[in-house]
């Protein structure tokens, strides 16, 4: 969803203290680098991109606890778009670009506030598999690692638990206050609330898939509850393994095929049209393509891929949906 950022030291002409204490504690940390270290620190950092928490919604979602996995995937989604716009409005180097030695990886955006930082605490935290404790300590690892790999300073990683912090709190906020009052007031009000969110993510241009996702995934979801079908919930009526692997199978397979099938046949660059005048990468109409993209992806995951789990016969719990 993030576009290449490219930035020059030549941009930072003036030494902050802060930047290059930053790079000071990150050598002082690669002093330890070793290989094997490094590898794991690869495979751990992974996990805290959207290659991981954008699978794991889904399987919340769709095999554990469909109403957790909505609330989880709604404030990710909300993470993700603050991370977006603070980022493009600061726009503050990586550590690597003021001292290229220190860089043992590369990212495409600015650098606060730290997305891997401010995600893993949103997800640990929500999904509040572990006691608080155990969300933080898994937060603080990912928070060393990208200091290891030396593309984010100290600040980044504060700036990322900060902005997090207070996702949470609107979480919470909404769930207690708001989200009773949406749900009184019925499909027509959810859609419009979830309508001017999209709207205001929208502002920010780097972050038009992630409003179209959140208001493809809002709508889905409400348009499910508007039929008053009990969430799915393995601990309502425990559907056998065979069943949870194919509904997430079949879940993720069309979530890909629609994937690249909009890519093929929207505007934009990788379209099998692009040759056409106004179809390809330039094309007027690629933000609006990208938006209805992902717009369509989160409308599969809340309500188009459980709508055909029941066609199959792959019931959301022991007493069928």
């Amino acid at each position: 969803m993030n576009e290449t950022i490219t930035i020059t030291a030549a941009e930072y002409p003036w030494p902050y203290a802060w930047y290059w204490q930053g790079i000071a504690l990150i050598k002082e940390i690669q002093r330890i680098e070793h290989p094997v270290l490094t590898g794991i620190i690869r495979w751990i950092t992974g996990m805290g991109s959207l290659w991981f928490y954008i699978p794991a919604v889904l399987l919340i979602l769709w095999c554990v606890d469909e109403k957790r996995g909505f609330r989880l995937g709604a404030a990710l989604l909300v993470s993700l778009w603050a991370n977006l716009f603070f980022k493009n409005l600061l726009k503050q180097p990586r550590p690597y670009t003021l001292d290229p030695s220190v860089g043992r990886a590369f990212e495409s955006s600015y650098g606060m506030p730290s997305g891997h930082a401010q995600q893993s605490l949103v997800f640990w935290t929500a999904l509040k598999a572990f006691r608080p404790w155990g969300a933080l300590i898994i937060t603080g690892i990912m928070g060393f690692t990208r200091l290891y790999l030396g593309v984010h300073f100290p600040a980044d990683l504060l700036g990322g638990w900060l902005l997090g912090g207070l996702i949470l709190a609107g979480a919470a906020w909404w769930r207690n206050t708001l989200e009773p009052r949406l749900a009184a007031g019925g499909t027509r009000a959810q859609l419009l609330c979830a309508a001017a969110a999209a709207l205001v993510m929208n502002a920010a241009e780097t972050a038009i898939p992630v409003g179209g996702m959140f208001l493809g995934f809002c709508a889905g979801y409400s348009l499910m509850r508007r039929r008053r079908i009990e969430p799915f919930s393995w601990r309502t009526g425990k559907p056998g393994l065979p069943v949870l692997a194919a509904r997430y199978l079949i879940g993720m397979t069309g979530a890909a095929a629609l994937y690249q099938g909009l890519a093929f046949l929207l505007p934009g660059p990788a379209s099998l049209f692009a040759g056409l005048p106004g179809w390809g990468a330039a094309s007027p109409y690629a933000a609006l393509s990208r938006f209805v993209q992902y717009g369509l992806l989160g409308l599969w995951a809340s309500c188009g891929a459980p709508r055909l789990f029941r066609a199959l016969g792959l019931p959301r719990s022991n007493h069928g949906e």
